[in-house]
């Protein structure tokens, strides 16, 4: 039995079509479907679900680091 050769495909984000890799507009099926993608994301299309926690944000917003923050050295469950 001969082996097959494994293709690299994926579907494409906007109109979820079979795209291989070897096309030019990979990862997407045409410039159409890419144009798309970058207009969400131009227009707040697409969102962070969950804010991201920065200590060294908040110290600079704050003046000073939050008390049992990431960089305490205190594991998450011993943390007050």
């Amino acid at each position: 039995m001969a082996k097959r050769k494994r293709v690299l495909s994926l579907r494409c984000p906007t109109c979820k079509k079979l795209v291989l890799c070897s096309e030019a507009e990979f990862p997407f099926c045409s410039e159409r479907c890419r144009l798309i993608d970058l207009g969400k994301w131009a227009s707040d299309g697409y969102v962070v679900s969950t804010p991201i926690f920065d200590p060294d944000e908040l110290e600079h917003r704050h003046g000073e680091k939050p008390e049992g923050g990431a960089d305490s050295g205190k594991p998450d469950h011993q943390r007050s």
